[in-house]
């Protein structure tokens, strides 16, 4: 029978590991935790559930995410966020692959509460992600945000029951700052690219973002937090290109 490790990447998250740890010790084999040196609660609740904790400086996420998989000696690993939880259908389905003997990757279905509210609409669900893969056949790539796992592409796919629950954001202006904090890094990745700005991309972006959150992927449906949601997905676009072109300018 194949074995199935969690693996978690934190800093400053004790408001939200204890319930991810409860969850996954129902349907893991092991949890290992790699942490970049938080100075709030984090170790202190890891090491009281038992988990196998391990410090270490913060190297990007698919750098950490490929540290923290090789100290992994596991079948599979399941990469999981420490705000994010598997639903009592997603541990039952995670304990049936235990037996499978086909090597495949693992679709999950994640659903995201957003201020104590689940969004089913403005783009956010469905959505589904690989997070459960051979460790010797993938490994996480990219820079500065938004990694992406590179596996096997002989690998075959199944999507697994139940949802992956992700307790995203408390508060809107949570969400402000983190999605302010996103868009400067990407405007520097495409810097770094060597990506260029075109007239009024910044507020065409804004405007067409607002468009396509809120009235074509329906997050008026989602009441005022789809509001809220397409309201910071549009002024984060607005902010990612005007950043890239103050960083156009000081480079010339």
């Amino acid at each position: 029978m194949r074995k199935v490790a969690a693996a978690i990447i934190t800093f400053n998250e004790e408001r939200n590991i204890e319930r991810c740890i409860t969850g996954l010790l129902e349907c893991v084999d092991e949890i290992v935790v790699m942490d970049s040196f938080s100075n709030d609660n984090t170790k202190k609740i890891c090491i009281q559930y038992g988990v196998r904790f391990v410090e270490n400086k913060w190297q990007g996420y698919a750098q950490t995410k490929n540290r923290l998989n090789d100290l992994i000696d596991a079948d599979y690993i399941f990469s999981i966020d420490a705000d994010e939880v598997p639903d009592r259908i997603l541990q039952e389905q995670i304990i049936k692959i235990k037996s499978d003997s086909k090597e495949q990757i693992y679709f999950l279905n994640r659903y995201t509460n957003y201020c104590g509210k689940w969004i089913k609409y403005c783009g956010w669900y469905p959505e589904y992600k690989v997070r459960i893969f051979p460790k010797n056949k993938a490994e996480w790539e990219g820079e500065f945000v938004h990694e992406k796992l590179k596996y096997d592409k002989s690998l075959k796919a199944i999507t697994l029951d139940g949802h992956l629950e992700h307790y995203s954001y408390y508060t809107v202006m949570e969400h402000q700052e983190r999605a302010n904090k996103y868009a400067l890094m990407v405007a520097k990745k495409y810097f770094s690219e060597g990506k260029n700005t075109y007239l009024f991309q910044a507020e065409i972006s804004a405007i067409v973002k607002f468009i396509n959150v809120f009235l074509l992927k329906k997050g008026f449906l989602d009441g005022s937090y789809g509001f809220q949601i397409a309201r910071i997905s549009a002024f984060s676009n607005h902010l990612k290109y005007k950043e890239l072109k103050r960083l156009s300018k000081v480079d010339r």
